[in-house]
């Protein structure tokens, strides 16, 4: 029989998901645990991601009784089927289907990014028409129907800044690389960081501009990351920790332990020292886009 073993964050992940299954079907844990012959405690430790092996018979079963698709049920299969430990490498295309992305399932419960980049304007903060250039670059022979509906999806990140009921911290450090990188042309870099400027000026957001002035603080060459900060647990869940996230060509990197999530936390703490405060960077955004309105 397949079982998977350990694992941290991915399995959290999975109880997460066959946890709100549940409760969409409107199955209670004693339910659950009749139709699987388990006892209550099994199911309710296999929600809060605490199950020494998940077998992917009993992924399978759970989710045909939530009612979950085919292709999400394969989602769950991979989540389930992660490697331990405390870092979780997440290969495109490989256990987990690449049309999930773990990055917004996890941003979609976040209670604030902190968010490092050198090269691109952060997907959540977007406009549609930089997001659509950039879409295209990466598809360029994907219909137009699957075009906009990428686009679409990405927009739909932003509710979690502009809502009004408890909208998520944003903190945003740019390499004036950013600014200066042309995406889509002239005009869509203007009406982005127009956008950004006026994103800034909300309570729950904060962008700063990294000066090319400001050389190289770390010493080294630091790649983009993006710390997210997890909303607070109700008692019956345990506590769900920070976590760093790193992106590559090929895969994405989650880092759970303390001490490397401290050292990225240290690492934005000290480039947000010396970048622009939040007046200037705002103005240098807005200085910059009319630049390339002209």
């Amino acid at each position: 029989m397949a079982e998977c073993a350990g694992s941290t964050l991915p399995r959290r992940q999975l109880g997460k998901h066959l946890r709100n299954g549940r409760e969409a079907v409107g199955l209670t844990l004693a339910d659950v645990g009749a139709l699987m012959e388990w006892s209550i405690s099994t199911v309710q430790r296999l929600e809060v991601g605490k199950t020494g092996r998940i077998r992917l018979v009993d992924v399978e079963a759970l989710c045909r009784i939530y009612e979950f698709s085919d292709e999400f049920t394969e989602v769950l299969k991979g989540l389930a089927c992660q490697a331990a430990g405390q870092s979780w490498w997440h290969e495109y295309g490989d256990l987990i289907p690449e049309h999930f992305d773990v990055f917004v399932d996890l941003e979609s419960s976040a209670h604030a990014l902190t968010w490092y980049e050198l090269e691109l304007v952060p997907g959540i903060v977007q406009t549609p028409a930089y997001a659509s250039a950039l879409i295209r670059a990466g598809y360029p022979a994907e219909p137009a129907g699957e075009h906009d509906r990428r686009v679409k999806l990405r927009m739909r990140r932003q509710t979690l800044i502009t809502r009004s009921n408890v909208p998520v911290q944003i903190d945003i450090t740019l390499r004036e690389s950013v600014l200066r990188g042309v995406v889509g042309g002239p005009r869509v870099m203007a009406g982005q960081l127009r956008h950004l400027a006026d994103l800034s000026t909300r309570p729950n957001v904060t962008v700063r501009i990294l000066p090319f002035a400001a050389g190289f603080p770390m010493g080294v060459a630091m790649g983009p990351f993006v710390i997210i900060e997890p909303r607070k647990t109700t008692r019956r869940q345990p506590p769900e920790p920070t976590v760093v996230y790193v992106e590559s060509y090929t895969g994405d990197l989650y880092l759970e332990k303390p001490v490397a999530v401290a050292r990225y936390a240290q690492a934005h703490q000290k480039l947000r020292q010396v970048a622009l405060d939040d007046e200037r960077s705002r103005a240098l955004l807005r200085r910059v886009a009319k630049e390339y309105g002209t």
